[in-house]
């Protein structure tokens, strides 16, 4: 395996596992919409096999001499993964310059690893200024050099010149993760309207663990709320929560199971008893918000419209949870809005 091949390119990872990736079960990716995206499709290309499509990512200044030259170089290697860092970017002559830190594991097919660390340079020439054949962000230049720190640590802080990029919120960012691979198919991708997605609504709730002594210091849990759908007049989210010890959890709300007599069994008629049966749980909360003052998550399912009929759950956070405190039921469709309280637990913390 040459150096000069780490040398001459890189960039973000494809999902690793810690097993050998073999050509025909690397997934395809072709995104040329970010600096990162085109490492993500390079190195689809090159886990791939599809060398063509590899080096179509640079731009006239090549990775080597020519494409035999380019195909040859990864004759003993078996996959490589990538990280980045930050990404930073200046604007020069009607081109945006994006500078991307990166760190290459090559695994070789006789299984020897190597480590290599260093930046990369990705170039988009302003799209209303080009003719035809038009062209996307592409690879500029780089190099890597050998590099002895661990893989996970081996990503350079910033790239030449460039100021530090901005610390990531790594607790967000994991949430914003594990709400993509559960909901990506399943939650609406826009706002009604058409506006996009806005970031999802952040918390930071501090509290000290029950029995704890009083210069003992407070711990942090961070609560994000994120929309998932919107019908007429009902709005879901879903929640997760992140602290030290558990790391990023989804929330699930615990909701009683109703069994509703109505007089003469007509569900538009006198509410007779309402009795609880037992408890589910839910993934997702209707009309729900977060009120800091009372560090309660509140809800109110809307029966129809017009609201006078409804379920409202209070779930209170104490000793770095959410349990449930109270749940009302208005079960009658009168026109009032009138709950009757069927779970209590609404002790102070």
């Amino acid at each position: 395996m040459r150096s000069a091949l780490f040398a001459a390119t890189a960039f973000f990872s494809l999902a690793v596992t810690g097993q050998p990736v073999l050509a025909a079960e690397a997934p395809y990716v072709d995104d040329r919409s970010d600096a990162e995206a085109v490492i993500r499709s390079f190195y689809s290309a090159i886990n791939r096999q599809e060398f063509a499509r590899a080096w179509d990512y640079f731009g006239e200044t090549k990775p080597v001499q020519d494409f035999d030259a380019f195909v040859k170089g990864y004759d003993g290697t078996e996959r490589v993964e990538v990280k980045t860092g930050g990404v930073s970017e200046d604007g020069a002559a009607g081109s945006i310059y994006y500078n991307v830190p990166v760190a290459i594991r090559a695994t070789a097919k006789d299984g020897s690893e190597n480590v290599f660390a260093g930046c990369y340079t990705l170039r988009q020439v302003n799209a209303s200024i080009q003719e035809p054949p038009f062209r996307p962000i592409f690879i500029d230049k780089g190099a890597l050099k050998p590099s002895k720190a661990e893989f996970e640590d081996a990503v350079p802080a910033s790239c030449g010149d460039a100021p530090l990029p901005p610390k990531k919120d790594a607790a967000l960012e994991q949430a914003k993760k594990a709400f993509a691979a559960t909901y990506g198919d399943q939650c609406d991708k826009e706002m009604p309207g058409g506006e996009p997605l806005a970031e999802p609504d952040a918390y930071s709730l501090r509290y000290r663990d029950a029995g704890a002594e009083a210069d003992q210091p407070e711990r942090e849990t961070r609560l994000f709320r994120f929309f998932c759908s919107m019908a007429a007049y009902n709005e879901s989210a879903v929640y997760y929560v992140y602290d030290d010890v558990s790391g990023v959890r989804q929330l699930q709300f615990a909701s009683p199971e109703l069994d509703i007599h109505y007089e003469n069994n007509d569900s538009e008629g006198k509410v007779e008893a309402i009795n609880v049966t037992g408890f589910q749980t839910d993934d997702q909360l209707v009309n729900s918000e977060y009120d800091d003052a009372t560090k309660t998550i509140s809800s109110l399912n809307k029966w129809r419209g017009v609201g006078d009929a409804a379920s409202a759950g209070t779930y209170l956070f104490r000793n770095g949870n959410f349990s449930l405190v109270q749940y009302d039921v208005d079960a009658s469709y009168d026109g009032e809005i009138n709950p009757q309280t069927v779970v209590d637990y609404n002790t102070p913390p």
